[in-house]
């Protein structure tokens, strides 16, 4: 018998990684029976692209009970803005249903709390897509510290580096308000620190941070007039824009991509939204540089610092332990890397012994290869051969928020912030 889908938020994330794999790659296990949306021009966008869901059945958000009634969904597939995926979550679980979200799973500490409780008292399950996860390299790393070829882990430093082109691109979009997006904390190191988490198999006990916002906002140096309300399509000063001028042409303006809301579709702007507001704009409350320490249960420690405006984009990973020492380093999207890469490879140092480079087969597939085998175990259940679980709950979830609201608060608050004073659930 298929399980069915049901989908709130026709997002471009939701058509691409969930919608049409339904329907083409996994339709003999699988059946799509309702698009739900605030929207209905991303649902009519949705079936103009993939024909086999012209007949899938439409629904706005006040109609979630009918849409259950209706359509009788084994499984609710969230994927749209971060703030709206804690009500559709407990609402399915209300109804005994899974639930397959986008992450982050919410936006606040408080809001998971919630979800964790309603899946307590539901016979539905969450799961939470950290494709990262996925990535050949992050499954090997996970491999090498779970076999004990760094011992007990003592600490991790991992920075990461947002380029200008992608890290711009939160700050003309709905991500740039906390209410929305949790910040960037939350809605992009939330990654981050599940596949730290993962690894090390310690939870988070505290968080100090800094932070703040230097490149965007009113007060950014590249702003090249101090306006609200402008966007790029019609904006008188965008050639005299950095940010602008550095991934456009005067013949080829690029089109900004937003995942989990879309694009513009032939008709103009979706209502009520459009993706190329200015990074400088005043209405901008969230941080676009951070620097944190997170201390562990075990007694591990992470030093995490994130960019969203750098001059490329990947990341450098340590992790160090009582018997070794892990490093890798990332150059991600290479067509905007203004250098030569170099493989993507793992280096083992043993505490008493010589280097050795790992190379890894890598896959196709977006998010280092990730997705494709996290829809597998999405759509076909998880593969029982491997020595440790990769797909993630709502704990995960949970925890991966929390670490990052501390972020933010601790940046605000100039405090360490205890993981447990946000979120209080025994594991």
């Amino acid at each position: 018998m298929k399980k069915r889908y049901a989908v709130c938020g026709v997002s471009n994330r939701a058509i691409g990684m969930f919608i049409k794999p339904i329907v083409r790659t996994f339709g003999s296990v699988s059946e799509l029976v309702a698009l739900l949306d605030i929207d209905p021009r991303r649902a009519r966008l949705c079936k103009g692209t993939v024909q086999e869901t012209k007949e899938v059945p439409e629904y706005t958000p006040d109609q979630f009970e009918q849409m259950i009634k209706e359509t009788k969904p084994d499984v609710i597939i969230v994927a749209g803005r971060d703030d709206t995926h804690a009500e559709y979550i407990i609402k399915a679980l209300t109804h005994d249903l899974d639930v397959i979200s986008e992450k982050p799973m919410a936006t606040t500490a408080a809001d998971c709390q919630r979800i964790m409780e309603a899946e307590d008292n539901s016979k539905g399950k969450v799961i939470v897509t950290f494709n990262y996860r996925y990535s050949p390299i992050h499954t090997k790393i996970k491999e090498l510290v779970a076999s004990g070829a760094v011992g007990r882990v003592t600490n991790v430093d991992l920075n990461w580096y947002i380029d200008t082109y992608h890290g711009s691109s939160y700050f003309k979009r709905w991500n740039r308000r906390r209410e929305h997006s949790g910040g960037l904390s939350i809605h992009k190191s939330s990654h981050h620190f599940d596949l730290v988490r993962w690894w090390i198999d310690q939870q988070p006990e505290q968080v100090f941070a800094y932070g703040g916002l230097h490149y965007y906002g009113a007060d950014g140096e590249a702003n090249p007039r101090k306006e609200d309300g402008r966007h790029c399509s019609t904006c008188d000063v965008k050639w005299e824009c950095d940010y602008y001028s550095r991934w456009n042409s005067r013949s080829a303006d690029i089109k900004v991509k937003d995942d989990h809301l879309g694009t513009v579709d032939t008709e103009g702007n979706y209502t009520g939204y459009s993706p190329d507001a200015c990074i400088f704009d005043s209405e901008i409350d969230i941080e676009d540089v951070y620097s944190a320490t997170v201390k562990y249960d075990m007694g591990a420690l992470l030093s995490y610092s994130v960019n969203f405006s750098a001059h490329y984009e990947g990341y450098r990973l340590a992790i160090n332990g009582t018997k070794g020492r892990i490093e890798t380093m990332e150059y991600h999207s290479p067509n905007r890397t203004p250098f030569d890469i170099p493989e993507w490879t793992i280096d083992y140092f043993p505490l008493f012994g010589s280097k050795q480079t790992i190379h890894v087969v890598h896959r196709e597939g977006g998010h280092g290869g990730g997705d494709p085998v996290l829809r597998e175990e999405l759509f076909l259940g998880e593969d029982q051969h491997r020595a440790f679980r990769i797909l993630s709950g709502s704990v995960d979830g949970a925890y991966s928020i929390a670490t990052g609201e501390a972020v933010w608060k601790s940046v605000k608050e100039n405090k360490p912030i205890n993981i447990n004073d946000l979120l209080r659930y025994e594991i």
